[in-house]
């Protein structure tokens, strides 16, 4: 049930960590459980979602096509026991009521990451695997972004293993920051994000979140010394 946000340098190995957890990479050496199971297993009972970096929506779907990927492709979806949110009341939940029947080439990069979040929260999963999914988006839009990921999970609750270089946005996001250093890898801290939810525009400007910043830049500073 928390927020765990990974930053490190470039090349350190973040999005390969969360592909393992994902199940789409196999670890050299050792296991990777989640709640005592596989990844794989994981995945094949939908306990487990993906939102990537890119939105990856389909050109031929629309945005309600796309919202509803995961699900139609769900065996189980008619199975009276799967519990999960409706897609067009996450896309309401969103602001894109209104597309539901445009193309991704009709949206804006923001509205189509907005699509890509909505398709992760559509199964329901507990567990939210987000590889900087705000990455190529303007400062704007990120922060827009950020603070509707915290609102939806205010009403979707699920446990999320996030990577980010960010790092005011690691510490709006997260329960936990773990800060790793250059290769060969370590995570050199395990913060703890110590302020109240939910949280808004007005947390950036609380004392405590400056300060926690400035102790991640710190640490992200002395892994590269480590």
């Amino acid at each position: 049930g928390t927020f765990v946000s990974i930053v490190g340098p470039s090349g350190c190995g973040k999005s390969t960590l969360l592909r393992m957890i994902a199940g789409l990479e196999r670890p050299s050496a050792g296991t990777v459980t989640i709640d005592g199971d596989t990844p794989d297993r994981l995945r094949a009972a939908k306990r487990l979602a993906i939102v990537p970096q890119q939105p990856g929506l389909l050109p031929w779907r629309t945005v309600g096509g796309n919202a509803r990927l995961l699900v139609d492709l769900d065996r189980r979806r008619h199975a009276p026991h799967v519990d999960r949110p409706d897609p067009d009341a996450l896309l309401a939940e969103v602001g894109l009521s209104e597309f539901t029947r445009s193309y991704p080439h009709q949206l804006s990069g923001g509205m189509q990451q907005r699509v890509a979040l909505v398709r992760g929260f559509s199964l329901g999963a507990p567990l939210l695997v987000m590889d900087e999914p705000f990455a190529a988006l303007d400062e704007i839009s990120r922060t827009d972004m950020r603070a509707l990921l915290a609102r939806m999970l205010h009403h979707h609750p699920a446990t999320v293993v996030f990577v980010t270089h960010s790092i005011p946005e690691a510490v709006f996001l997260s329960d936990r920051v773990l800060v790793c250093s250059p290769r060969p890898t370590r995570v050199v801290a395990d913060i703890t994000v110590d302020i109240g939810r939910p949280r808004s525009d007005a947390t950036e400007d609380d004392p405590r979140f400056a300060a926690l910043c400035a102790d991640l830049r710190h640490r992200l500073r002395a892994g590269f010394a480590a």
